[in-house]
């Protein structure tokens, strides 16, 4: 018999349920994992929490240096004007206020602490702004984004009130969260860019006075 020269292009024919070879079909099955195999650890999750304390260049390093939290971003907030300018919330008439945003690791912070620390880092006493720097845009205030952050952070204003340390009524507000934009660029980690712009303006706002005066001389709870 004359044998063809022509070879088939595949040997045996496939099939999407197994394989026939020499006319027994042998199912295919998936191998089981070795025991050495692990599946991919899920990613730890998270979390978000928004702050205003009247300059966001003073507001970012406290937070940075806490443990836990991955990056903070400078930025506006509160108000109704989409994709705000620096500009225009320094006018004042657009309802948005100085803010920084937190990212940070819910198994390593808790939104408790991160309230502590914003508290430390502001007036609350004073509800015409912060510091040197006048005007609603530079008012403080908690945004919370559910109902577990406004009971902490209501939670956290009443201690403070009840406590009566600081002396006077808290105008600090406790609101929801409204959409926030990043602020320019420039505005970013603006203490650690210009270090030595940064301390001349806090220090010339009296920002650190005042906190002493409020808190004592260990101003900062992140240390």
């Amino acid at each position: 018999m004359e044998i063809s020269a022509r070879r088939p292009s595949r040997l045996f024919p496939i099939t999407l349920s197994g394989l026939v070879l020499a006319g027994v079909l042998v199912w295919l099955t998936p191998s089981a994992p070795s025991a050495g195999s692990q599946s991919p650890a899920p990613k730890t999750a998270t979390a978000q929490a928004v702050f205003a304390g009247g300059c966001f260049w003073c507001m970012e390093k406290p937070f940075d240096e806490l443990d836990g939290v991955l990056s903070t971003t400078s930025g506006y907030t509160g108000g109704t004007l989409a994709n705000p300018t620096y500009e225009q919330v320094s006018d004042g008439n657009t309802g948005h206020v100085e803010a920084v945003r937190v990212d940070y690791d819910p198994q390593k912070v808790s939104y408790e602490r991160l309230v502590e620390v914003f508290w430390r880092n502001v007036d609350p006493l004073d509800g015409r702004g912060q510091f040197c720097d006048k005007g609603f845009q530079y008012t403080s205030a908690i945004f919370y984004a559910d109902e577990e952050e406004r009971r902490i952070a209501e939670a956290s204003r009443k201690r403070l009130e009840e406590e009566g340390h600081l002396g006077g009524k808290i105008a600090t507000r406790i609101v929801a969260a409204a959409p926030f934009y990043d602020a320019e660029e420039y505005h970013q980690d603006y203490y650690q860019k210009n270090p030595i712009r940064y301390r001349y303006y806090r220090r010339g706002c009296g920002r650190d006075r005042r906190l002493a005066e409020l808190w004592g001389e260990k101003t900062d709870p992140a240390h």
